[in-house]
């Protein structure tokens, strides 16, 4: 992980005044709920959720975002029905093995985050060629976090100061939010502007907690399922109507828009 002082790790949050939000997170909510209220069976939620991230996907790129992040498993998902849990993980290796030669001929870069240990051989090593194989690519950033939860991601970047502390590689005064962050999932993104959520649920859920220190929230009644590029476009231009203070007053605002 590189220190160097152009690195998104170190750009500030987006300023005011300025319209698209650079990184939009999604936390993707209600595949079960949409299924019950069908009379369908939750996996069916979850495969026409997959419908709904395919669409996002491509309205993100159109509209020039330049990352998308999606909450797909939180490390708290493993308590979920067991059938429940296998199903999403061959929906996982299912969409790695089916989707990602159409992110890379669109020029989409695939990354995942979070703690992949605890997946599937099979799974780790799809996830390993999907982001080999569209590394290069300069197009919209599109990052899967799954087995990922945000105190872990605190507590993993906290250890790898602390390892490199007692490697005698850094002192502990050279620690500040910028080494920090450096060792965070993401740690070389820009801050997260913009985090959605659907199914009308507004919390965070414990995702990228640090990350979104300075994040607009929009929540919104649809369901996952239903969300679509429209819904993308509502939620992206109630951000471009919000004025973002930073601790800024309006009238330092205004000024910086001068």
């Amino acid at each position: 992980m590189t220190s160097a002082p152009t690195s998104a790790s170190q750009m500030p949050p987006k300023p005011p005044g300025d319209d698209l939000p650079r990184h939009v997170a999604i936390i993707m909510d209600g595949n079960n709920r949409w299924a019950r209220a069908r009379g369908l069976s939750g996996i069916r939620g979850h495969r026409a959720g997959v419908e709904a991230v395919r669409a996002v996907i491509r309205r993100a790129a159109e509209r020039g975002i330049q990352t998308l992040t999606l909450f797909a498993f939180s490390s708290e998902n493993w308590r979920r029905p067991e059938a429940e849990v296998r199903a999403l993980m061959e929906l996982f290796l299912i969409a790695l093995k089916r989707e990602v030669r159409k992110l890379h001929d669109n020029g989409i870069r695939l990354s995942v985050i979070g703690d992949r240990t605890a997946f599937s051989d099979s799974i780790q090593k799809y996830i390993v060629r999907a982001e080999e194989l569209t590394r290069d690519n300069t197009g919209l950033h599109l990052v899967v976090a799954a087995n990922y939860g945000g105190r872990w991601d605190i507590v993993n970047a906290a250890r790898h100061l602390a390892e490199r502390i007692a490697r005698n590689e850094i002192e502990p005064d050279a620690i500040d939010e910028h080494a920090f962050q450096r060792e965070l999932c993401l740690g070389e993104e820009a801050p997260i502007d913009l985090c959605i959520r659907t199914s009308g649920e507004q919390r965070i859920s414990n995702f990228l907690l640090w990350q979104m220190a300075y994040a607009e929230l929009y929540f919104t009644p649809l369901l996952w399922p239903d969300f679509n590029g429209q819904a993308f476009d509502m939620a992206i231009d109630d951000f471009c109507r919000r004025q973002r203070r930073f601790g800024m007053t309006d009238e330092q605002i205004e000024a910086k828009g001068a």
